[in-house]
């Protein structure tokens, strides 16, 4: 609903291309899209995903078909194989809403091309912030690379009341607090070992697809990331949709 509400999410995105220069290329890494290996869509154009059911009509009728790129599914893979790790390609995937939401309120004119990055949840914390390290040489080459997820994902407590302006719940502020220290202090260390170490991790996060772009993000920053929080607001009081940028 980020893509049609008027929240404090939705107008921090809407202003997000106006943050960084105009890249060549986006690559995004999605908590939507889940494979056993690393992957990268490589359709001819980038198709609409409606992958989530039950909301109002306007949300499915939003489109965002951005080009394609080649160019960048086979620069993203080769990189990836060159740190040791496999990588495959899909060419009948578009991009789903972990994609498109947040590019289609920062960049609306959908004229940039857009390659989509896979998770692989069961691989955890550590094998992403070494995939997002094979892709830092993208950064000098014009690609804005982008980890879209939820800084905190609990999705049972829908299962209450649903007040949008609830007040924050006292977990989720003490595993937000941790991270947001580890993330500026750039501690790898400890953000590979986040389910162990942050307060309340495993019920933020009953399992980490959501948080993992964020480690795509922190690895392709490099060895020593410096990060910037851009925006912090809560939604129902325990979802977290905080946004940092890197170096």
């Amino acid at each position: 609903m980020t893509a049609v509400e008027d929240t404090p999410a939705h107008r921090f995105l809407r202003s997000l291309g106006g943050l960084v220069p105009r890249p060549k290329a986006i690559l995004v890494a999605s908590a939507h899209w889940e494979t056993s290996i690393p992957a990268v869509n490589t359709p001819a154009r980038n198709s609409t995903i409606h992958d989530f059911y039950g909301f109002p009509r306007p949300l499915y009728e939003l489109r965002y078909d951005a080009p394609a790129s080649p160019w960048l599914a086979q620069r993203t893979a080769e990189l990836v194989q060159a740190a040791g790790l496999p990588c495959a390609a899909d060419p009948a995937r578009g991009l789903d809403h972990g994609a498109w939401v947040p590019l289609l309120l920062a960049y609306p004119e959908t004229d940039i091309p857009v390659v989509q990055l896979s998770v692989q949840t069961e691989l955890g914390a550590a094998h992403h912030l070494r995939l997002g390290a094979a892709l830092a040489p993208l950064r000098e080459e014009g690609v804005l690379i982008i980890g879209s997820g939820s800084y905190t994902h609990d999705l049972r407590r829908f299962r209450g009341a649903r007040v949008f302006d609830a007040p924050e719940t006292k977990d989720v502020t003490e595993f937000s607090d941790w991270m947001n220290e580890k993330i500026l202090a750039g501690d790898l260390a400890a953000l590979a070992n986040y389910r162990k170490l942050a307060p309340h991790a495993q019920d933020e996060h009953p399992t980490d697809e959501h948080l993992l772009p964020l480690h795509v993000a922190i690895g392709a920053a490099g060895p020593a990331p410096k990060a910037e929080l851009l925006h912090r607001s809560v939604e129902f009081g325990f979802l977290r949709m905080d946004s940092y940028l890197f170096n």
